[in-house]
């Protein structure tokens, strides 16, 4: 039975599913070896906890609990839980040597659970010490807000592990959708199109980004392709696109665009550079 969570990156998706838990009553630790983005996650989530007393969607009391269930910290030595969610940088080597790290100091038992919104599980299950006990755990940004998780079955996932992870999901209040490993999962699958077909009306001069996004608005999403890669992140967002279309041999259909390949190379990555296909700045 799962009882404490041990969220492993504090950035903006790690501070987030920290939060979801610690506000589903879960022991929570939250780890970063970067303690300036410690402190920052800690200033975060107390702003969003107050946003939440100010909406009386919880208590002052609440507030108080909520924060206290989480423990921050910079020693790894510390991260002993009966699952761990990594959320961090998006290298099969990295995670890899954090879970084998994490292994030697944890039960057998322990659950290791990779938020990746496209690396394959599979090839992360192959280096890990406990490969059964590996799966995807895929959040959406902003965690604490987006109901869906993705639970991404590896190949070497033992199903008990699915289960468990499975109710994990709906006891932190989510939406648990099951499904194997593949390269995009579901949602990154379908939504490349999303992306890409927007960028080419763009690229070929058919729309502008304006009239886009004000379409697609229109017709019932709730973000436009363009603002919704600028609160992703054009790099992450970048990054999916160009594993998707390798792992699909080069397709024409998942070709990278240009449009986006540019924004990455000068450094406009959307609302947490203050500029993307829109300007935050003004």
């Amino acid at each position: 039975m799962i009882q404490t969570i041990c969220v492993i990156g504090a950035g903006t998706m790690g501070s987030g599913i920290a939060q979801t838990a610690a506000q589903s009553g879960f022991t929570t630790l939250l780890f970063d070896i970067n303690t300036t983005i410690l402190e920052q996650a800690k200033i975060s989530i107390q702003k969003n906890l107050q946003y939440l007393t100010g909406k009386q969607k919880i208590t002052e009391a609440d507030k108080t609990a909520i924060y206290n269930r989480i423990q921050f910290t910079s020693d790894i030595k510390n991260c002993i839980a009966d699952i761990i969610i990594e959320a961090i940088v998006e290298k099969i080597e990295v995670k890899v040597a954090v879970f084998n790290q994490l292994a030697a100091i944890n039960n057998p038992q322990v659950i290791f659970a990779t938020n990746t919104s496209s690396l394959s599980v599979s090839e992360i299950q192959k280096k890990v010490a406990h490969p059964q006990r590996v799966i995807g755990m895929h959040f959406f940004n902003p965690a604490p807000l987006m109901k869906l998780v993705e639970v991404v079955k590896g190949e070497q996932t033992d199903n008990t592990v699915a289960k468990e992870v499975y109710e994990l999901c709906k006891a932190i209040n989510k939406t648990p959708v099951l499904c194997k490993d593949a390269p995009g999962f579901i949602v990154n699958r379908v939504a490349r199109h999303y992306y890409l077909e927007a960028m080419k009306l763009v690229e070929n001069n058919y729309a502008t980004i304006e009239d886009v996004d004000l379409i697609m608005d229109a017709s019932g999403f709730k973000m436009g392709p363009f603002k919704l890669m600028d609160l992703i992140g054009m790099d992450i967002n970048l990054a999916v696109s160009q594993y998707v279309y390798n792992a699909f041999n080069q397709q024409e259909r998942f070709k990278p665009s240009p449009l986006q390949i540019n924004k990455v190379e000068k450094g406009e990555l959307g609302k947490k550079t203050g500029k993307g296909f829109y300007n935050y700045n003004i």
